[in-house]
């Protein structure tokens, strides 16, 4: 795949992921043009305003709940990466017809958009939450997913592959508990939820390289899931702050105790390489299982969770993990 050939729009590309995400491309990929789509006027300029005004970034304002906006956005566009979302799971749950109208419907007329303007791939974001999701906004990012991997049965004649990336807690990104964390701790008391919680995580630069690898890769129909390792929440606390005082204060409403990013009965379809797991449709006429040849299967009852990850975080690896964002808060550059 030859990047610099490609036009990429970015939705929700004045976020934490999509920041990142357009600041590697034009650093390193070098695409013919980025376009940055969202909805924050005010984000956009002051991104504009920090840095990021190459020449072959443009900035369209837009929602994705705005099918024909994204259709004239998307005029010309070789690569979709779709980030926009509502992805804080007390908003979802107090505004449920919001999450909905963004993250499936929004979706739904991403896949639209990209049918009607012969978009070549389509790499859709979602979430650990979307695993036997206990919240709206896990569910609703389930349906995107599955929304997302199934209109691949659309494209008919047409170029357009849809595929999905899923991925754990993001450090440092907006609503992540690390940054919280490295505030409470001026104070000497960290507020946790239950010392037993375990998370998947992954950097923000490892999550974008994930990404971008993954759309290299794409045939259309998977769900790429990487490798990652998990701590538990009081392990992480006590790394930031070791003689903060810890706060206990109970799983809030639509939490999970432990996240799994595959379940045992999606694990059937899955193939295993050394970085990453590749999830195929069990079902789809236009998918052709080719992963089966790259990839090794799963063992049976197979199901990766948090709590029983090979991979867990010591105090010394969590604090290289944190390290970067408490220079950049520090700095004041914190998205």
């Amino acid at each position: 795949m030859d990047w610099k050939k490609q036009v990429v729009l970015v939705t929700g590309g004045t976020g934490s992921f999509g920041k990142a995400c357009i600041r590697m491309l034009l650093d390193e990929y070098k695409p013919a043009k980025v376009i940055v789509f969202s909805r924050d006027e005010l984000k956009q300029h002051e991104m504009r305003t920090g840095g990021f005004d190459q020449p072959n970034l443009r900035y369209f304002i837009g929602d994705v709940r705005d099918q024909d906006r994204l259709e004239r956005a998307m005029d010309g566009v070789t690569v979709v990466i779709h980030a926009a979302a509502l992805k804080q799971v007390p908003a979802c749950e107090y505004n449920p017809m919001e999450a909905i109208k963004t993250n499936i419907l929004g979706s739904a007329n991403v896949v639209e958009a990209a049918l009607a303007a012969g978009v070549h791939k389509v790499l859709a974001l979602s979430t650990d939450k979307a695993v036997s999701p206990v919240n709206l906004y896990g569910a609703t990012k389930l349906a995107a997913e599955k929304l997302t991997v199934q209109s691949n049965a659309y494209s008919g004649e047409r170029p357009t592959r849809f595929s999905c990336v899923r991925y754990g807690n993001v450090v440092g990104s907006r609503g992540s508990v690390v940054p919280l964390f490295l505030q409470q701790r001026e104070a000497g008391k960290l507020s946790i939820t239950d010392e037993r919680m375990t998370r998947f995580w992954l950097s923000l630069e490892q999550g974008v390289r994930f990404v971008l690898g993954c759309i290299e890769q794409m045939q259309g129909g998977e769900v790429f899931v990487p490798k990652l390792p998990s701590t538990t929440i009081k392990d992480l606390a006590e790394a930031i702050a070791p003689d903060a005082e810890l706060d206990v204060v109970g799983i809030r409403p639509g939490e999970k105790l432990h996240e799994v990013l595959i379940s045992e009965d999606e694990a059937r379809t899955a193939v295993e390489l050394d970085d990453m797991f590749v999830l195929q449709p069990a079902m789809g006429p236009w998918f052709v299982h080719s992963w089966d040849k790259k990839g090794k299967p799963l063992p049976e009852g197979f199901h990766y969770a948090s709590n029983e990850n090979e991979q867990m975080l010591n105090t010394q690896q969590i604090q290289e993990m944190v390290a970067p964002i408490e220079a950049e808060l520090q700095a004041g550059k914190l998205a």
